[in-house]
């Protein structure tokens, strides 16, 4: 039996047993397994991939995750740092997995590499690399959240010296493969599928930079999260990386920082309130003090749903009433009322379109961007070209 047949026995033996134990529900617990490997032997050093897992960990950890840091390590490492790691993902709420380092796409399969591999031949990954499924399948047991992150789709200069076999022919490619992970798994690559990342030139690699930034972010709902690293990688290298995230989500909304103020049924970050009848009473108008002069105008923001992007647009009046709507029409229920915008801090009470709702939080203006807070997420307002 080579090493591969052995590894995936062990890792499907613990997924069987760590489903068997699970509780019918998750019990909160978050787990995370952080692996950074630069210091490869037999390829040139990556310099950034050590230090991207140890922030990356640091994040997790803010975030209530208890975390294992593997930094450079060999295939014996990671095979019992994932075994382990199997085991106590079985039941938890959240498990997740970050790599950084080579990694890459042999004859249909991925594969994330220990620094110690040599890879001679491409035959070679069974027994000296980490098939990324089994990552997946230790992730697979959890009651909300799966998360595999990697920053693994780096030039990878074991293609170039390895020789093939005459079985295939074929040759590895550059970056990972496209995979289609199932259930409540999500992938995410630094690089989308048959594309390369950057390692960078600074502390982080682009990927890593642009996900410390956006990871802790409260309230943002967590495939809006990856979006947001997406916008920023794509602006920081000018559209020579584009992250991708694999796999297929619920409607539930799933935090990993969760909102300033929960409620019993949390919703997505910027999602619409539920449509209720309209009533009688007409907006009353606050006083001009209560409204930041920097807040006054129109302001949309682009919000995802099963039917697609709808544009959903604020019109704050200096008198303190607002008007919203959305396009398409029937994407989100519009209603207007008062509201104020003063040192930090709003309020919002809809008086016509909806019935007895009412929100408050904090916001702050950059420029033509406002981040608005309140007990339904985050929101990033762009002022209106009407």
């Amino acid at each position: 039996m080579n090493r591969r047949a052995f590894v995936w026995g062990l890792a499907v033996a613990a997924a069987l047993a760590g489903v068997a134990a699970a509780p019918a529900a998750a019990d909160g617990r978050r787990v995370a397994l952080v692996i950074g490997n630069g210091a490869y032997r037999s390829v040139p050093v990556l310099s950034n991939p050590p230090n991207d897992a140890g922030d990356i960990a640091a994040s997790l950890k803010r975030l209530g995750f208890a975390v294992t840091l593997i930094s450079n390590g060999s295939f014996d490492e990671m095979r019992r740092g994932l075994i382990a790691f199997g085991h106590n993902a079985a039941g938890a709420d959240m498990a997740a997995v970050y790599f950084a380092g080579h990694g890459m796409e042999i004859n249909g399969d991925n594969w994330l590499i220990p620094v110690d591999a040599e890879l001679k031949r491409d035959t070679d990954a069974a027994n000296e690399a980490i098939s990324l499924q089994s990552v997946m399948l230790q992730v697979s047991s959890t009651g909300s959240l799966g998360l595999v992150i990697l920053d693994a789709c780096r030039n990878n200069p074991f293609a170039a010296k390895m020789s093939r076999s005459l079985a295939s022919r074929a040759a590895a490619n550059s970056g990972l493969g496209r995979i289609e992970p199932v259930g409540n798994v999500l992938v995410a690559y630094a690089a989308r599928d048959g594309t390369t990342a950057l390692d960078g030139d600074g502390r982080n690699s682009p990927f890593a930079t642009a996900l410390l930034r956006n990871i802790e972010a409260p309230g943002v709902e967590v495939t809006f999260m990856f979006r947001n690293v997406r916008d920023d990688v794509m602006e920081a290298t000018r559209n020579a990386q584009q992250p991708f995230v694999y796999g297929s989500l619920s409607r539930k909304a799933i935090y990993l920082a969760a909102p300033p103020t929960e409620t019993a049924n949390a919703k997505q970050a910027n999602a619409a309130p539920a449509a209720a009848a309209p009533v009688v009473s007409a907006p009353s108008a606050t006083s001009e003090s209560a409204i930041d002069p920097a807040l006054v105008g129109t302001w949309e923001i682009m919000v995802a749903s099963g039917r697609g992007q709808s544009r959903w647009i604020w019109q704050i009046m200096a008198n303190g009433t607002y008007k919203f709507h959305a396009e398409p029409f029937r994407s989100a229920q519009s209603h207007e009322g008062t509201v104020t915008f003063a040192n930090g801090r709003w309020t919002l009470h809809a008086l016509k379109g909806m019935r007895n709702y009412s929100d408050a939080g904090s916001y702050e203006v950059h420029d033509a961007t406002a981040v608005i807070t309140g007990k339904l997420g985050t929101g990033y307002w762009k002022r209106s070209v009407e």
